[in-house]
């Protein structure tokens, strides 16, 4: 196996800056781009304070990678590893005030410069010579605190009203390493379709963008062909598109405003040791010639769709552990939200570089919960902290990838559920008592008769 590494000095900073560092990770966010956003967004502190803003930056950082810590823990974790007397900690107001002061525009600046496919020399994010991306949406909870019901809203469910408020995160995602494009997000009130335009600046010529039904409507499909990315899009099986032509391999051409699209309907049986399953599927795409597209490969590609599901469930099953956010403002939301695809988009780049060491390796068979393992414990031990710009492409989490890398993919399906979908609790709402009630308790010594 080779891997590539780069002699370069390796060291933590000094004093109060010690603790800005995320362990190895720290050679993907480096000290001098978070000094570059800082000044760039004038969140530079006028004087040095126990929680320098970088600093802050690097606190944040962290606490997307520990997630079910509290600030005051995670600063601890940033210690733990640093040489010489630990520094002092601050009190939990302190860290409070300093990402206060830092703000959210530190961080997006931040998530800027880091997001993007990831360079990877496998040919499992391309078809036929287009990179194959996809959008969707999810919803995060966010602390049910009197600022953020004023911004963020209760999403009406199925079986009732949402317990937190809700915050509506879009994504544009390489499906081949499940690295993050681009990102738009905000309060859940507003609709995906929304955030999903947002994202239109993000496409390019060479794209091939993937969608499911919620995003097949007519303008949005116009202004994202507009980019110059080409689109494979599921729509209802029941609209009406009247042909305009008809193709040799059975797809039909048809209009969608000022779109020529193609229709491509497929059905798909899926057989498995309990029984058989048979769908009518119905794509939309902008690549109109079957010569050079065919449709029985567009509807096997149009799977890879998942991969942003996947990526979903690696950012709130795996990273936040199913977990509400933190922050109790809708400034602090977004400040943490850009910290957290930074986290993971850093996770990603080490992911994709070590499997990048081996020809012929599938990101996918990085492990997500190996990385976020090795990367908090890199961290802990202050492990890896390079000040040169040239690194160990591979390092020691990518080793750690390396060594448990998951078996080759297999075709297998499984039910969308929950194993506990109820609670024999009430609901919160307006008429339940929602109070926190200070007790008072007595107790009284019984005496037996002799």
């Amino acid at each position: 196996m080779e891997q590539a590494a780069i002699s370069g000095t390796v060291g933590v900073a000094t004093g109060v800056f010690a603790p800005g560092h995320i362990g190895e990770l720290t050679g993907i966010v480096p000290f001098e781009m978070v000094d570059e956003v800082l000044a760039a967004t004038g969140a530079v502190q006028r004087r040095v304070r126990l929680v320098p803003a970088r600093v802050t930056v690097y606190l944040l950082l962290a606490g997307a990678l520990f997630a079910g810590l509290g600030y005051g823990q995670v600063f601890e974790r940033l210690c733990a590893g640093l040489p010489g007397p630990a520094p002092v900690r601050p009190s939990g107001s302190a860290l409070r005030q300093a990402r206060q002061r830092l703000g959210p525009a530190p961080l997006k600046a931040l998530f800027d410069l880091v997001r993007g496919p990831a360079a990877t020399t496998a040919a499992a994010g391309m078809w036929r010579g287009l990179r194959v991306v996809a959008v969707d949406g999810t919803l995060l909870p966010v602390p049910d605190a009197a600022a953020n019901l004023a911004a963020f809203t209760r999403q009406r469910l199925g079986n009732g009203i949402s317990g937190y408020p809700q915050l509506r995160l879009a994504l544009l995602v390489a499906c081949g390493t499940r690295s993050v494009i681009g990102a738009a997000f905000g309060p859940a009130s507003i609709g995906e379709l929304e955030y999903a335009r947002r994202l239109a600046g993000d496409l390019r010529t060479g794209m091939l963008l993937l969608g499911d039904r919620m995003f097949a409507s007519a303008a949005l499909l116009n202004q994202w062909a507009a980019t110059g990315a080409d689109l494979l899009v599921r729509c209802k099986t029941n609209r009406k598109l009247p042909p305009v032509a008809r193709c040799r391999d059975g797809s039909t051409l048809a209009r969608i405003g000022a779109l020529t699209v193609r229709v491509i309907d497929a059905e798909i049986t899926v057989r498995t040791a309990d029984g058989t399953r048979t769908g009518h599927y119905r794509l939309l795409t902008t690549l109109t010639d079957p010569a050079t597209h065919p449709a029985a490969e567009l509807v096997r590609l149009y799977h890879e769709r998942w991969e942003i599901e996947t990526a979903y469930a690696e950012l709130k099953s795996t990273m936040l552990g199913g977990r509400v956010l933190r922050a109790r403002t809708p400034a602090g939301v977004e400040q943490e939200v850009w910290a957290l695809l930074t986290a993971y988009q850093a996770l990603r780049t080490a992911m994709t570089d070590a499997t990048d060491s081996i020809p012929g390796t599938d990101p996918d068979r990085a492990g997500f919960t190996t990385a976020l393992s090795a990367a908090r414990d890199q961290l802990v031990l202050a492990a890896g902290v390079t000040t040169a710009t040239d690194i160990d492409l591979v390092g020691t989490i990518g080793r750690h990838i390396l060594a448990h890398l998951l078996p080759t993919r297999r075709v297998r399906t499984k039910d969308r559920i929950v194993k506990r979908a109820i609670s024999k609790y009430n609901a919160r709402g307006p008429a339940i008592d929602r109070t926190t009630h200070q007790a008072t308790i007595s107790i009284h010594m019984l005496t037996t008769s002799p």
